[in-house]
């Protein structure tokens, strides 16, 4: 302790080094937020006795080891100062803390962080990263700090709201999305580690434990596909246009066909003219699509397969058609994973769902009793009754069981297409 240059009358016996000890203990335990009523210190040798004795007033030396309640040493400590120990102790060793205050608002701030996350508009829109929230629940806090986790989620969250990617590679995305960090989501980095953990909560996979296995799930988001790879299927489409997408889609429609649409033609479709088809049916299995093109040929709706998850060529057709004035209707898969698809696509598109309720799935069940186990079923946001009848009957249905239901919902838009 360094004594001040002209300490207060009455105060030297405060300040006798023999008295460190006692200070230091007291700032300990006054720091740790709790209430105080005696403190033990020692061993203390036989000078520190003498001056506990002589501050404490007392006519014979303490034990070597002595517990002291904090009400005598107050008395002994405003007598001769007239001021409180908590004053003298914040003089001599330095500014009390508060530790149980200090874990108090680390809780509020750990609670406040995680309901955040929970109720974040992508986590809400895709139920099926509450497994995600889970792991970053049990990795904690990064370097133990509530404002830097937030600050990593926030970036992860922006990266998964642009997925699937356009085609770029990921230091186009990152500097694209994450403010020109070109390499924020490089390799090994804790922000891709975080996105890729995402990503296979939302394809219920094992994080990927090898460079192979990252890159494959990148692909699999988007990120570094090309414009001829990335592939979708669509059938009876009639764009509006002189532009290349629209005399494609168009050519197609006329003979029947399905065209399988890359997402370049997507990117640069050339010229369009609005509106384009009042509603655009979607699904997730081209089978669905061939069978349409079967029954309707060159009379087919407007329809657009993801086959099964969406990639970026997909995601894209969606949008834009969206953009031209169509209305989108998604039906998939009654499975864990057909779920999870229907949530992805109508979270990245402006789909609605169609014929996917509760309802519809148990109608489903009781056509098609006897089905395989559905895997893991995330909550449908659009429907939280759903998730419980699928988890109450354990049973998928394929989509393709259902195509006689969804075709004989087309005739109606097959028929306007005649007249």
């Amino acid at each position: 302790m360094t004594p001040p240059d002209h300490p207060a009358p009455g105060e030297a016996p405060l300040r006798r080094p023999e008295l460190d000890p006692l200070w230091h203990t007291l700032h300990t335990r006054l720091s740790t937020g709790r209430p105080v009523t005696r403190i033990r210190l020692g061993p203390l040798d036989e000078p520190q006795r003498e001056a506990l004795a002589d501050l404490l007033g007392l006519d014979r030396l303490p034990d070597p080891r002595p517990a002291i309640a904090l009400t005598a040493l107050e008395e002994a400590v405003t007598e001769l100062s007239g001021r409180t120990v908590r004053d003298v102790v914040t003089e001599l060793v330095g500014p009390l803390g508060d530790k149980a205050g200090d874990r108090r608002r680390q809780g509020d701030e750990r609670t406040e962080l995680w309901h955040w996350l929970t109720e974040h508009d992508t986590v809400r829109a895709q139920p099926a990263l509450s497994a995600w929230i889970a792991s970053c629940q049990a990795a904690g806090l990064i370097g133990g700090s509530a404002e830097s986790t937030r600050r990593l989620l926030t970036d992860a969250l922006k990266v998964l709201a642009e997925l699937p990617g356009q085609a770029e590679p990921l230091p186009v995305l990152a500097a694209r999305v994450l403010n020109g960090h070109t390499h924020a989501l490089d390799d090994g980095t804790p922000l891709s580690a975080l996105v890729l953990r995402a990503l296979a909560a939302l394809h219920d996979t094992a994080p990927p434990q090898n460079a192979a296995e990252r890159r494959s799930l990148w692909a699999r988001a988007g990120v570094a596909d090309d414009e001829l790879s990335a592939t979708v299927l669509a059938a009876g489409l009639r764009l509006r246009g002189d532009g290349l997408l629209a005399r494609l889609t168009g050519m197609c429609a006329e003979a029947g066909q399905a065209a399988s649409l890359t997402l370049a033609h997507i990117r640069t479709p050339g010229d369009l003219t609005p509106p384009a088809a009042a509603v655009v049916h979607v699904t997730e299995n081209p089978s669905i699509l061939a069978l349409a093109l079967r029954r309707y040929g060159p009379h087919c709706p407007p329809l657009v397969c993801t086959s099964g998850w969406p990639n970026s060529a997909a995601i894209q057709l969606l949008r834009l058609l969206t953009e031209q004035g169509s209305e989108l209707r998604y039906h998939g898969d009654f499975d864990g994973e057909g779920v999870r698809i229907a949530a992805y696509v109508l979270d990245k598109t402006q789909a609605r769902p169609w014929r996917m309720t509760a309802a519809d799935y148990r109608a489903a069940v009781a056509r098609h009793p006897h089905g395989p186990d559905t895997g893991r079923v995330s909550v449908a946001p659009w429907d939280a009754r759903l998730s419980e009848s699928m988890t109450e009957h354990g049973t998928a249905v394929a989509e393709e069981l259902l195509a006689d239901l969804l075709l004989d919902d087309l005739a109606e838009y097959a028929e306007r297409s005649r007249s």
